[in-house]
């Protein structure tokens, strides 16, 4: 395990270091630094964003590529001595939910996102082989769409049951150093990474020109941020589930979570309360807290299951729905007339979508009105490829609809006399069309 590989293929390296994993899942590597080499930079430097925000030494991705060889020579003879030291992170504030909420996330240094992602492959190659498969976020070949189809078509095939919503409270400022690098021993113990892992971890925060030093946390924005949430969330939650929760129910259950967001879906409802009780005593032993009313329990069984009294009609007590990855999860019927689950926009991503692009029309309602056009076709493209999806194309049209009542607004408040009627908008989309709502996730609901 410790053979220098010398100019071998990074790809094949990966895989070395990957089939060694999946062999030993108990095994702690002791030696991994090693496999990092110029070549390792190179290819970490191709995988990293270019067009990012800068962080708070202002230095580019195209200045930093003005002497590249340089610059990752010198990276790497500091990261492997200890002498590199990691720089804060510059913090900046994204809405969150509705808006009227932010979301803090720490912008890196160029070259701290060249090694952060240079350790991110090493570790990837290993816990790729411990996560299991309800784990859907920041990982190679998964993504959004494919833990909501899971979700779908397992919730289909069990006709529903009891949903217990997940929401932890501030996962990435709450997440606790010393329980992160306990889990993460028990897999890797080559000084060198722990030691780059530690000092990301108390490198601190630049905002406002004042720098802190958060005890627990990782920036959200971090390039290695993704993966240790991954381990930390895998540790807390997922082997947790599988290992210690799913023999002792009585009925079945399954996982679905993607990043920091979950839901647990059981045939029971006294399983689902039974996990619900210890929930809060399982994230609390590792310093996490659970949102007290994001956390619920909602009754999602199929109707034609649930007793004649709650189906419905005059005063009946309709099923529940519960939002995931930015959807609203109900029950409905198909085409055939059979029960299926469909998904809409969540009523809170709708309005936080539009209330950016309205934002975006007030700030560059001068700009020329082609390249508004252009940058707004952007936008909704970017919207559709997210929920596009079967059984959401009102909601793509109604987002299309709110985008151009924005636009027309603001046109109108270029000048005092630049009122842009609606008889003078329909000639301009005209001229300037915006792009229909598509759908683009076109899977089929389980029958």
């Amino acid at each position: 395990m410790t053979e220098t590989l010398g100019s071998t293929p990074i790809s094949t390296k990966l895989e070395r270091i990957a089939k060694l994993a999946k062999e030993a899942p108990g095994m702690a590597f002791t030696t991994l630094a090693h496999h990092i080499d110029i070549d390792w930079l190179k290819e970490a430097y191709r995988r990293t964003r270019k067009d990012g925000a800068v962080g708070v030494d202002g230095q580019t991705a195209e200045e930093y590529a003005a002497n590249l060889e340089e610059n990752l020579l010198g990276l790497l003879e500091r990261a492997k001595s200890g002498t590199y030291r990691a720089p804060p992170v510059r913090r900046v504030h994204i809405p969150k939910g509705d808006g009227s909420q932010t979301r803090p996330i720490g912008i890196p240094a160029f070259e701290d996102k060249v090694l952060q992602r240079a350790v991110a492959m090493v570790l990837e190659a290993v816990y790729e082989q411990d996560f299991l498969d309800c784990s859907y976020g920041f990982r190679p070949g998964r993504s959004a769409h494919q833990a909501l189809e899971v979700l779908q078509h397992e919730t289909v095939c069990m006709a529903g049951g009891w949903i217990l919503e997940i929401d932890i409270r501030k996962f990435f400022d709450t997440l606790d150093h010393g329980h992160l690098l306990e889990i993460l021993r028990r897999r890797v113990r080559d000084g060198v990474l722990l030691r780059l892992i530690s000092k990301w971890l108390n490198a601190g925060v630049l905002e406002d020109g004042q720098l802190s030093h958060p005890e627990a946390g990782t920036p959200q924005g971090g390039v290695v941020s993704p993966l240790l949430a991954n381990v930390y969330l895998h540790e807390v939650l997922d082997s947790w589930f599988e290992r210690d929760v799913k023999p002792r129910l009585r009925s079945g259950a399954f996982l679905v979570r993607y990043a920091d967001d979950a839901a647990l879906v059981f045939s029971r409802e006294d399983d689902a309360r039974r996990v619900m009780e210890v929930l809060p005593k399982r994230f609390g032993k590792y310093g996490l807290a659970l949102h007290p009313e994001k956390t619920r329990l909602v009754e999602f069984r199929r109707p034609d299951r649930r007793p004649p009294q709650d189906q419905g009609g005059a005063g009946g007590n309709r099923p529940g729905t519960f939002d995931l990855l930015g959807f609203t999860h109900y029950w409905g019927l198909s085409r055939k007339g059979r029960w299926v689950v469909k998904r809409k926009t969540a009523r809170d991503r709708f309005s936080r979508a539009l209330k950016r692009v309205a934002d975006w029309c007030r700030q560059n309602r001068h700009q020329p009105v082609r390249e508004q056009r252009q940058a707004l076709a952007r936008k909704l493209v970017g919207h559709f490829g997210y929920f596009g999806i079967t059984g959401n194309y009102v909601a793509l049209h109604r987002f299309r609809e709110g985008v151009q009542h924005a636009w027309r607004k603001w046109l109108s408040r270029r000048s005092n006399r630049a009122r842009m009627t609606w008889d003078k908008m329909g000639k301009l989309l005209q001229r300037y069309p915006l792009p229909q709502p598509r759908i683009l996730k076109p899977y089929a609901p389980a029958q």
